[in-house]
């Protein structure tokens, strides 16, 4: 689909320079070439859904991938879904595809198996996987598998942090994050697992509510150990190649935005070049949903990071 600044620049000549003798007439032509700026649009790139990331795996072994027209060695988005690991689709990519291509990227969203068929482990190395088949053949579809941003939502967040900094889930696909250009995790709660464990154990405890049945400790493995490792902040460190990071967040969300900030710190204390932006007048799936549109606070803060990150 085109973009809407695309769209709307579009339909503003067509007003001012399309000559009309029955006024009747106006909205139905206007229509028309609209539906064929559309078309032809769509005909100027390419989208692949459904590609199997592992041969004759799961159903949900799969990935789409969204490239512009005649791509040749593009920089390449690998997008993580959101859905608390228990829900969610690749689909779920709104306005962001076109957005990126619009700046001279190849977009890929993938899919993963979800809790409760298989554990946290399982899930988040279906990712891994799915990441390493892109670096084998992202150049078949115009992308350049030395030049990849991770990004995710929500539980992508939390997927796409750690893939960037704890290095045994790439390096078990043959990848090194010399391959990683950037990486923007968006609203992410769990980038310290204890520590949101202990917030929300904490403020349901001193109000005397009941725990949660199926909360962040049950889905991260219920060992202290386990919730640890699932955490990005534990693998940051000095030297690791460890990608510039742009991590947005809901600026009036407690939670996230002291994940945020906790994320940040770390990455910043490492030396990895990082900006916390915190985005206001919006919520959890807004916030996601409006990445691409004009005048969007977050959009601006990501524009400037890829600029950025493409320099390098």
């Amino acid at each position: 689909m085109p973009s809407l600044e695309k769209l709307a620049a579009f339909t503003a000549w067509a007003k001012a320079h399309i000559p009309f003798t029955q006024t009747a007439m106006k909205p139905f032509i206007i229509t028309a070439i609209f539906v064929a700026a559309l078309l032809s649009a769509a005909n100027a790139q390419t989208i692949k859904r459904d590609i199997p990331y592992i041969e004759n795996g799961h159903a949900r072994h799969v990935l789409d991938i969204y490239a512009p027209a005649n791509a040749k060695n593009l920089p390449v988005v690998f997008w993580i879904h959101g859905g608390g690991w228990q829900q969610g689709d690749k689909s779920d990519v709104k306005l962001k595809p076109q957005w990126f291509m619009d700046h001279g990227f190849v977009f890929v969203s993938t899919n993963y198996r979800l809790l409760p068929e298989v554990d946290m482990g399982t899930l988040t190395r279906d990712v891994a996987k799915a990441f390493g088949w892109v670096n084998k053949h992202i150049a078949e579809h115009g992308g350049d598998p030395k030049r990849v941003l991770v990004g995710g939502h929500s539980a992508g967040a939390q997927l796409a942090a750690l893939i960037c900094t704890d290095d045994r889930y790439l390096k078990a696909e043959g990848v090194s994050f010399d391959t990683l250009i950037g990486s923007v995790p968006v609203d992410g709660d769990t980038y310290d697992v204890p520590a949101i464990i202990e917030t929300a154990e904490t403020r349901l405890r001193v109000h005397g509510l009941p725990p949660i049945q199926n909360g962040h400790r049950v889905k991260f493995g219920n060992t202290h150990e386990k919730h640890v490792d699932f955490s990005a902040v534990t693998h940051v460190a000095k030297g690791k190649g460890i990608p510039p990071f742009l991590v947005l967040h809901v600026a009036a969300h407690p939670d996230t935005s002291a994940q945020a900030f906790r994320l940040g710190n770390v990455l910043k204390d490492a030396g990895v070049p990082t900006t916390v932006f915190g985005a206001k007048n919006t919520n959890h799936s807004k916030l996601n949903d409006d990445l691409g549109l004009p005048d969007d606070p977050a959009t601006a803060a990501l524009t400037e990071f890829v600029a950025a990150v493409l320099k390098k």
